[in-house]
């Protein structure tokens, strides 16, 4: 079970949505993780409970260097996530990542150790010109290229029109 903050949130509203987290029943043979924004993975994984896991919303395909704004598979887990989401809709959208960055993302970020939700869907316009089987094809075929061990894997089916 999941939960995606987006780019939402705040010291005090973190705190809040940790602490009604906590007092929430869970299913121990559920593995939950929630996705917070990059500046307050700390603080979540500080607040939560160990039955509640912490995904970053994003990841770079290397582990360092000159990419200014990005964040690493590394820097999340130094923080406290062992998810990451990646290939959301938003990001291939607005942000025009390609099927084969994102691939690269997820590879790099199994090697790093962390498990991955990627993630795949159409468009409305795509949907409503009968392209859904093509462009999740495309996208997973992409996926199948870089990633050898789906063990640490969830696809997720988030199209961008639901």
């Amino acid at each position: 079970a999941s939960g995606n903050w987006k780019m939402n949130g705040s010291k005090a509203s973190v705190a809040e949505l940790c602490n009604v987290l906590k007092a929430g029943p869970l299913d121990p043979n559920t593995e939950v993780y929630v996705g917070v924004p990059a500046i307050y993975i700390a603080q979540a994984r500080e607040l939560l409970p160990d039955t509640i896991n912490v995904a970053g919303q994003n990841a770079y395909k290397a582990p360092k260097g000159a990419f200014t704004g990005e964040v690493s598979p590394a820097m999340l887990k130094d923080v406290g996530a062992c998810w990451v989401i990646l290939g959301h809709s938003e990001r291939r959208q607005i942000f025009k990542e390609s099927d084969e960055l994102i691939a690269d993302k997820c590879a790099h970020a199994l090697e790093e150790g962390l498990k991955v939700v990627a993630c795949i869907g159409e468009t409305l316009d795509e949907r409503e010109a009968n392209k859904t089987e093509e462009v999740v094809s495309r996208q997973m075929c992409a996926l199948v290229q870089k990633i050898k061990n789906w063990e640490n894997v969830v696809v997720a089916y988030e199209p961008v029109w639901a």
